[in-house]
């Protein structure tokens, strides 16, 4: 293949998008560089239909430590092993994008890999991959809906920056990833502090153009060297079987969604789709099994036509709710007895338990990415046990699906989170799912955010969230608040927004349709607020700020700040000194390398004891202090004594007591306590001392009164 070179400008800077025959055995290919960083992109199709009742679309998004220079890995394994959780991440952004624009009837298994190859800090490569990929689709014959474009947005100083770089969005009070084809948005992802619902549609509004532009260079690209697009068959159902469908079982689901005694989670619904397949099955069933699969399929699509039908005419949801109204919620603080904090929030049938934990600073998340090593101290944690949609299953890892939940909800809590130096503890929610029926996510925010308070982590302000839905025939939509199980699968968008009362933290969208207006998401935020205010009001009545006071099965933590020149000596040689005194105290001591010192433990008096004798071996002995020393070493003209840990002073022959003295056995022994006063320190830091004159001069011990932060 000739290697052909397209370029458009994005924030100021080339987007080059480049097409070789490197990935020659694709369906197709392409490079994309942004700056220095280099991402290359493969779309293929398998050449049959698999057996499947699902789209087969697989999303990959791969780092590479080569890219940033450097090894990583391991001690003993020096290679890439599973993908991050922000490689998932950025894989599941790229997913949620492009899945909406195939046709969901197709059995062909697709397949796009993101290579980062090149990795320049600057620029960040997710949006480069996910222009790529949408690319790659363009040109290749594998058939699709696209182009699409996405831009991130983020404001600093109140200006506004396209396509931040890490540095940048860490100082970006507000983030907004945006996604779509011409003219529309399907995939929106935003983190804020706190900022108003103008500000995030005014973020949006900012990148329409460069957008459109994104989208014409891709336009250019497919009439260049597109591929035709293969013709693939579609499994859906023939016109005889519709029409049998639909004489049976049209009348049973209308009856079923407009239930005077209707129920949550729609089980007159599934009763009315099991009750055709049973008729379908009678009939048809020995005779041609994939006859039913298809009326499955369809039966699917009707009941999505039903729910439409009702709720864009009559305004009439599945169990009987107003469009703007929640379901029952409650919230509860302190359920567990041990745990440092707990926090149970219901909303109808969807429960989240979360519980969290204190600990150390020394306790920090670090990872080791194609970015670098990052700390973390504030983690969520998000678990969906199959019991908890009354179903069994098997227990592994976290799936991409859990990540994203718990990276989602850990992204609105983050925001009122406080900062290290006025809460310095390292602090982990995991929220258990207990029940659920639509918006765990948003559940899983709202009992973080009562678990947080519970534990007494200074929060400054409760956090909330919501899901809305919408449901759309071409112009005409209704927005929908709090969507529960079958409004999410029957449901055009799904609309997670979450934030405090002045203002919005987390927004995350997709979409089932090729997407959505800038009005219907200015709509949908506007409905939002008011009902993320009404869960404010139950989170506040069940705990309405932060307790005082810490679980007394939380860990103490005393902080110290030591002269950096001094690590070395609170360390001692191979760590000996600061080993001694974690098993003197029964505490953990961690050292920065700016001489900030943590100091952890289980009880306020062995940190204090600790923190003491830290403090004491690091700061500067004075001549005139008085010490409680202990012999450790006889010599003909005196004893040296040690003061602290690691720091020893000579008590000359002469000065250990009145009179005169023979000889230093006679008065003192090695592991004898005596008290004595400092009375030279010279240059190069010899210390001398006396025992004499210290039981002339009555004074406090300086070891009981340690120069110690509070």
């Amino acid at each position: 293949m000739e290697k052909k070179e397209y370029s458009v400008d994005m924030g100021g800077k080339p987007l080059v998008l480049t097409f070789t025959n490197w990935a020659e055995q694709t369906n197709a290919s392409v490079l994309a560089r942004y700056g220095d960083t280099v991402v290359l992109t493969t779309a293929v199709m398998s050449g049959h239909d698999v057996k499947l009742h699902y789209f087969p679309l697989t999303l990959e998004y791969r780092e590479k430590y080569y890219a940033a220079g450097f090894i990583g890995g391991g001690r003993f394994q020096k290679r890439e092993g599973r993908p991050s959780d922000e490689s998932t991440l950025k894989a599941r952004l790229i997913d949620r994008t492009l899945r909406p624009l195939f046709k969901h009837s197709m059995r062909r298994e697709v397949q796009i890999v993101n290579t980062i190859l090149s990795y320049d800090p600057e620029h960040s490569p997710d949006i480069v991959a996910l222009i790529a990929s949408s690319t790659a689709l363009v040109v290749s014959d594998i058939p699709w809906s696209g182009p699409i474009s996405a831009l991130r947005i983020g404001r600093i100083n109140g200006d506004w920056v396209i396509n931040p770089s890490l540095k940048q969005q860490e100082e970006s009070d507000l983030n907004v990833t945006v996604a779509g084809p011409e003219g529309r948005i399907n995939m929106v992802e935003t983190d804020a502090k706190e900022a108003s619902e103008k500000d995030i549609l005014e973020a949006m509004r900012f990148g329409e153009k460069l957008m459109q532009d994104i989208i014409d260079i891709q336009k250019k690209i497919q009439k260049d060297i597109g591929k035709e697009k293969a013709v693939v068959e579609l499994k859906e159902p023939g016109e005889e079987l519709q029409k049998e469908i639909r004489e049976f079982g049209e009348k049973k689901l209308k009856e079923a969604i407009y239930a005077k005694e209707a129920k949550e989670g729609g089980a007159e619904l599934d009763a009315a789709g099991d009750e055709i397949k049973k008729y379908l099955e009678e009939k048809y069933g020995e005779k041609d099994p994939a006859y039913i699969e298809n009326a499955s399929a369809y039966i699917e699509k009707l009941t999505d036509e039903l729910i439409h039908e009702a709720i864009l005419k009559d305004e009439r949801r599945v169990d009987g709710r107003a469009l703007d109204e929640l379901r029952n919620l409650s919230g509860y603080t302190g359920v567990l007895p041990r745990t440092h904090g707990s926090g149970l929030f219901m909303r109808g049938l969807t429960h989240g338990l979360s519980i969290a934990t204190l600990d150390s600073p020394g306790e920090e998340e670090l990872s080791d990415a194609m970015e670098g090593e990052t700390r973390k101290r504030f983690m969520l944690h998000y678990n969906f046990p199959p019991f908890s949609t009354g179903e069994t299953g098997f227990f592994r890892g976290p799936g991409r699906r859990e990540i994203g939940h718990g990276a989602l909800a850990e992204k609105a809590v983050e925001a009122m989170i406080p900062d290290k130096e006025e809460f310095p503890y390292v602090i982990r929610v995991v929220t258990e799912i207990l029940s659920s029926n639509g918006s765990t996510s948003m559940a899983s925010v709202c009992s973080a955010s009562l678990a947080l308070m519970d534990a007494g982590v200074p929060m400054k302000k409760h956090v909330a969230g919501i899901a809305m839905g919408l449901i759309a025939s071409g112009d005409d939509y209704k927005v929908l608040t709090d969507i529960q199980g079958p409004e999410d699968h029957y449901g055009d968008m799904d609309f997670k927004v979450a934030g405090t009362r002045d203002g919005v933290t987390a927004v995350q969208m997709d979409v089932k349709v090729d997407g959505v207006t800038l009005k219907m998401i200015e709509d949908t935020l506007e409905q939002g607020k008011k009902a993320r205010e009404n869960i404010l009001d139950v989170l506040e009545k069940a705990i309405p700020e932060p307790n005082t006071e810490l679980s007394p099965y939380a860990p103490k933590i005393k902080f110290l700040k030591i002269d950096p020149e001094k690590i070395g000596m609170l360390i001692g040689p191979g760590g000996r000194i600061i080993k001694e005194i974690m098993a003197e105290t029964n505490t953990e001591i961690n050292v920065e390398d700016d001489g900030s010192v943590s100091i952890t433990g289980s009880t306020n008096e062995e940190v204090v004891r600790a923190a003491e004798i830290a403090s004491n071996i690091t700061r500067e002995i004075k001549v005139g202090e008085i010490f409680e020393a202990t012999v450790v070493k006889i010599a003909d003209f005196g004893a040296f004594v040690e003061l602290v840990p690691s720091k020893e002073a000579l008590v000359h022959i002469s000065e250990l007591k009145e009179g005169f003295v023979s000889k230093v056995e006679d008065v003192v022994k090695i592991g004898d306590k005596i008290t004595v006063k400092i009375i030279k320190a010279d240059d190069s830091g010899k210390l001398s001392a006396s025992a004499k004159q210290a039981s002339q001069t009555p004074s406090e011990k300086s070891e009981d009164r340690g120069d110690v932060e509070k």
